[in-house]
């Protein structure tokens, strides 16, 4: 179902919640309180919803030349979302808490297994709720599913990658996803170095978003994605942040205002700096 996506506004899932094919799935998380996402899911969630935990379903385990959430095998991720109860052909329907910079990873994760009929929750369970749509408390009761890959969709980019670019000015088109002050090496509350990658371009995810977390319109959004990547929405580019999870958010944004699909750089910044040779700019 190509058609399906990339975003849903409440009141559209609202009205596919009875459908047979259409699994829903939340991502809440936080960085600073890893378990705090299964406990709000348990405190309430949107009926018939599973939970999906970033670190422990949709990231492998750290190693020690690794970023913060590397990507796990394709073996790994069908069985994450076989047990959430997607089905082949389904339509699946992810949410974090508003934003969207968590869900987007599994959006972007369904994708790289070949599954195209995903969609992210506009407004996120902040915004299902603050619309009085129903919710409910304690497991989900949804059964395991029978998804199963297709081959991977979405094109990712290696470190090494990274690196032969640089020397080639123009071959490789970064675009960074964290908020500014980061991007400018002004202050680093996650990774043990501040900065970025020489030659990355800045747009934070949350611009593209408004306060509640609803998308702006596709118009506003592709205007900010020219002034980081020009006109010409054909051309390749590759979308990271800090451990290759709300650069999936800017390749969903990508794909609502009509730009080309990026590659996904998910070793990002915390990988990049595991090699202290490797550069790093500031300001």
């Amino acid at each position: 179902m190509p058609d399906f996506g990339p975003i849903i506004s409440a009141a559209d899932l609202a009205t596919l919640l009875s459908a047979d094919d259409v699994t829903v799935i939340d991502c809440r998380f936080n960085l600073a309180d890893p378990p705090a996402g299964r406990r709000d899911w348990l405190e309430s969630h949107i009926p018939s919803a599973s939970y999906v935990d970033l670190d422990r379903d949709l990231s492998a385990a750290k190693g020690p030349a690794t970023g913060r959430h590397p990507l796990p095998d394709a073996e790994s991720l069908e069985r994450v979302f076989a047990r959430a109860g997607v089905e082949p052909g389904g339509r699946v329907v992810v949410y974090d808490a508003s934003h969207g910079g968590i869900a987007a990873r599994a959006w972007w994760s369904l994708q790289w297994l070949g599954h195209e009929a995903v969609a992210l929750l506009d407004g996120g369970y902040a915004g299902w709720v603050a619309d009085g749509y129903p919710f409910e408390s304690g497991e989900s009761g949804v059964g395991p599913g029978n998804f199963k890959a297709t081959g991977p969709a979405r094109p990712t980019v290696t470190t090494d990658e990274v690196l032969a670019g640089l020397s080639e000015p123009g071959r490789l088109r970064l675009v960074d996803a964290r908020e500014a002050a980061r991007y400018r090496g002004e202050h680093e509350p996650i990774d043990r170095k501040a900065g970025r990658i020489p030659g990355a371009r800045n747009l934070p995810f949350t611009d593209l978003v408004d306060e509640a977390g609803h998308f702006l319109d596709a118009a506003n959004i592709r205007q900010r994605l020219a002034a980081v990547l020009g006109e010409d929405a054909s051309r390749p580019w590759t979308a990271m942040c800090g451990s290759g999870v709300t650069a999936c958010h800017l390749a969903l944004a990508a794909e609502f205002a009509g730009y080309a699909r990026p590659a996904v750089y998910i070793g990002s910044f915390s990988e990049w700096i595991q090699d202290p040779d490797r550069p790093v700019d500031s300001g």
